[in-house]
């Protein structure tokens, strides 16, 4: 293995054709990038995306069946923080246009408007990794399995089911399908997700076209196909140069060292953070090595 370094630079070069790596990748007949989050969550992280996106159409690292192997080969790849980000993606989880045809808020932009009193409703699905403690006034549903930050600023509790307590579709980053299966009952008056958006739906009077989990199952498959072929890669057509000049966005670099996104490992989410192991895990190898490190 060869540590390239965090500098940003790096990366400019090799899209150039100035580093000595950007041979190497030429060369390989199976050439990979995999960007983490620490790389396109900073203020530059279209630009470092567009970046990746040049260097993985110079070296053939999306082709057609049989350009780098049998069946194709994928080697473009991002690595979200959060499980299956890539299926809610694949399904258009994206802030949706406003009426007025203005494009929609995303996470940030929720929190700035709830501040401002612009929001003043917001349903949390399992939310707990955002700014919950800015979200002003506004009336915050939250429907979750482990009661972590978005419950405490809650003022309506849905307790569903954690992913322990019930059967799952995810996809990894590569974009294989994978399926989960229910290992528990969830307690008390908990439920699947699904059955509470569900049953939500009828209240409100726009009642969604499933009534069990087969009949979600088969809507998910009739909308987007590739989710009913488990474990299978998707194969990618041969990408052109203007499709690959439309992933990310050209603008000024930061040359920043990249950091990592995570600074905890052990506590990156509910469950983790209601666990007394993980929380022994982090004292000791996270806060134990700080602190050994500044001593």
């Amino acid at each position: 293995m060869q540590q390239l370094g965090s500098d940003i630079a790096v990366l400019e070069q090799i899209a150039s054709g100035s580093h000595d790596f950007a041979k190497v990748l030429t060369d390989a007949k199976r050439p990979m990038i995999v960007l983490g989050a620490g790389a396109v969550t900073r203020k530059d992280g279209a630009a470092v995306l567009r970046l990746a996106a040049r260097i993985a159409a110079d070296t053939g690292m999306i082709g057609p069946a049989g350009t780098h192997a049998e069946g194709g080969w994928n080697g473009f790849n991002i690595l979200h923080t959060a499980a299956s980000r890539v299926g809610a993606l694949d399904l258009g989880f994206l802030p949706a246009p406003n009426t007025d045809g203005k494009a929609g808020r995303d996470v940030a932009g929720i929190v700035d408007g709830a501040q401002k009193g612009e929001i003043d409703f917001i349903y949390l699905l399992g939310a707990d990794e955002i700014d919950v403690a800015h979200l002003g006034r506004a009336f915050v549903v939250y429907q979750g399995s482990h009661g972590d930050a978005g419950a405490h600023h809650a003022d309506v509790i849905l307790p569903g089911a954690a992913y322990t307590e019930k059967d799952g579709i995810y996809v990894n980053f590569e974009g294989r399908v994978q399926r989960g299966r229910r290992a528990a009952f969830p307690p008390g008056e908990a439920k699947e997700d699904w059955a509470i958006i569900r049953a939500l739906s009828d209240v409100l009077g726009v009642k969604l076209p499933y009534d069990d989990r087969p009949g979600l199952v088969a809507a998910l498959e009739k909308d987007a196909t590739h989710f009913a072929q488990l474990n299978a890669a998707p194969v990618h057509a041969d990408a052109s140069a203007a499709t690959w000049g439309a992933v990310g966005e050209s603008g000024p670099l930061d040359y920043a060292l990249v950091t990592h996104a995570i600074t905890d490992y052990y506590l990156t989410n509910p469950i983790a953070r209601s666990s007394e192991t993980m929380a022994k895990c982090s004292q000791e190898l996270v806060r134990g090595a700080g602190r050994m490190a500044a001593e």
